[in-house]
């Protein structure tokens, strides 16, 4: 049995695409108003006006993450619009692959700061109102963290993008222990490889190097992402879904 999202709030960082906004149509059609947080505002109003016309809310909010304060801002912004929050996906996140040694510096920085400190001070920022909605009617709140396979299974080439989602993993796991016993409920989503923009962001050498490792594979669509995250925070208030791995069939990942 499911619970309703109905009257409920979720905001969904990098929302401008992928499986951010794959999520935040899929929490906005089960009732939940929506704020999308990204830093391209055109996709955020597009995607608004996307869920408008199916008649769900949505807000859009322009923020760069990784500014603790813009982050906090955005948190703010969510709950003066919609009275509250219910539930926070953390999904934005960047992933540079390529052999250590002839890595560029400034690609491991922006993977720490987007993967790791943009969640960090989102969810810190978030976790007094998620309390605050845990006590009330439905009696859960929820923490959604979008990791990867890459988290638990480090390959070469992964090694810095796979020690921020490894960080992930631990953050959501003590976190889990802080505040489950305050009904608010932290989930870790690892997915295998998954057809969105993400590989577009890495250096093209990188890519041909890597084609025929990834010729054979099968990639996993934005939309199943966003239906286990629907699937986890709709469970009942005394389900946990601590740590879910998702896999494309037959994948050698």
């Amino acid at each position: 049995m499911s619970m309703s999202l109905s009257d409920t709030a979720a905001l969904v960082t990098g929302s401008s695409g992928g499986i951010g906004a794959a999520t935040a149509l899929s929490l906005a059609a089960q009732g939940a108003n929506v704020a999308l947080v990204a830093r391209r505002k055109d996709r955020l109003d597009e995607l608004v006006e996307r869920i408008q016309a199916n008649g769900g809310t949505a807000l859009a909010i322009e923020a760069d993450i990784t500014d603790q304060l813009q982050a906090a801002a955005a948190v703010e912004r969510t709950v003066e619009t919609f009275g509250g929050l219910d539930t926070l996906v953390n999904n934005a996140g960047i992933m540079l692959l390529g052999p250590a040694e002839s890595a560029p510096v400034e690609e491991w920085d922006r993977m720490i700061a987007i993967n790791v400190q943009g969640l960090l001070y989102t969810t810190h920022a978030a976790l007094p109102y998620l309390l605050t909605a845990a006590e009330g009617t439905r009696g859960t709140a929820d923490i959604v963290n979008v990791s990867s396979l890459a988290g638990r299974f480090p390959v070469a080439g992964s090694a810095v993008y796979s020690l921020t989602k490894q960080g992930v993993g631990a953050f959501s796991e003590a976190l889990r222990q802080e505040v489950g016993g305050r009904h608010v409920r932290v989930s870790l989503i690892e997915p295998g490889p998954v057809s969105t923009e993400l590989f577009t962001h890495i250096r093209p050498e990188v890519l041909e190097a890597g084609k025929e490792q990834w010729a054979d594979s099968t990639f996993l669509h934005a939309e199943d992402i966003a239906d286990t995250i629907a699937f986890v925070v709709t469970r009942p208030a005394r389900v946990v879904m601590s740590e879910l791995l998702v896999r494309p069939d037959g994948s050698q990942w």
